[in-house]
């Protein structure tokens, strides 16, 4: 697939099957990250990978921040946090991991970065054949999510990326025209 085609094409994939991506694959997503726009080099992300038991464990997170902003919660509630994570083989978390007080590269310009390392890395997935499926919702910001998963005090989770074989077909996609996007000042 040519790059304009992918760019073009470009969709989300939100039924996903096993297998993950292999370590080749892996590597292939997360160099395409690390190609991101980063303004002084302050490669502001990192990325936090669940698979396997790696899933139960985002799940029981999620549980965890539920039960923390409601305690009487219902199991059956608990329940469905828990399998969230378990809605694809593998999910990466993008992590923007902001340095503050930077004069030329506010933390705006940083979450961005690390937004386009998860774009990235969706183009990358689609290209190798996989699908996958950018995710935040309310865990995303969640203090006990971002606790549970280590981010520091500045750190913003940007993305859940959902990742593995293609379970379902495209939807189709909405054609729109770059003329109700554009202006010009000529």
């Amino acid at each position: 697939m040519d790059a304009m085609t992918l760019l073009h094409e470009r969709s989300s994939m939100g039924k996903l099957c096993s297998p993950a991506p292999d370590a080749d694959q892996l590597d292939a997503i997360y160099r395409a990250a690390l190609r991101a726009p980063d303004h002084k080099e302050l490669t502001p992300w990192r990325f936090i990978e669940f698979s396997g038991e790696g899933l139960n464990r985002l799940g029981e997170l999620f549980a965890e921040a539920e039960f923390h902003n409601n305690p009487h919660i219902d199991d059956a509630a608990l329940n469905a946090a828990r399998k969230k994570p378990l809605r694809a083989p593998m999910i990466i978390a993008v992590v923007a991991k902001i340095t503050p007080d930077q004069p030329k590269v506010p933390p705006l310009e940083q979450s961005l970065s690390a937004g386009c390392a998860a774009h990235g890395m969706l183009l990358a997935a689609q290209a190798l054949g996989l699908g996958a499926m950018w995710r935040t919702g309310h865990y995303a910001f969640d203090p006990t999510v971002k606790k549970g998963l280590g981010l520091g005090e500045h750190d913003e989770l940007v993305a859940f990326l959902y990742l593995g074989q293609m379970g379902g077909r495209h939807k189709p996609l909405p054609e729109r025209d770059p003329a109700d996007f554009v202006e010009r000042w000529n």
